[in-house]
């Protein structure tokens, strides 16, 4: 079910939170966890897109940002980076989820909930 900016939601999961405050997807999660049944109001939501290829490149992105590789190593790291990129494409018509940002009562804000992770409050 779909869920629109103001709408009050709980969580139906317990959700890992990383160190900037967004919910995990594939990365290492903190220490901290919201729990199950955790009531807040949606801010913001964002169709489409995302997914676990796109989080993939940003985290391999993130990886080589700051090396100085020779030629060879820089064409093969752009070939996997491309690799990425067409996977990602092939996949992103293909059940892109829907991301919610959700203020919840206990003064913490997630972006990135998956529709699945929330119900009507």
């Amino acid at each position: 079910m779909p869920y629109d900016t103001g709408a009050r939601v709980k969580l139906t999961r317990d959700v890992p939170v990383t160190a900037v405050g967004a919910v995990t997807t594939g990365g290492f999660p903190g220490a901290l966890y919201l729990a199950e049944g955790l009531a807040g109001v949606v801010t913001g939501v964002t169709k489409g897109g995302g997914g676990t290829a796109e989080d993939m490149l940003a985290s391999f992105d993130q990886q080589i940002r700051d090396s100085h590789l020779p030629g060879f190593s820089a064409a093969l790291v752009d070939d996997l980076r491309q690799q990425f990129i067409q996977r990602g494409a092939f996949a992103t018509g293909i059940g892109t989820p829907t991301r919610y940002k959700v203020r919840f009562e206990n003064g913490f804000v997630l972006d990135g909930l998956e529709e699945n992770w929330l119900a009507a409050a």
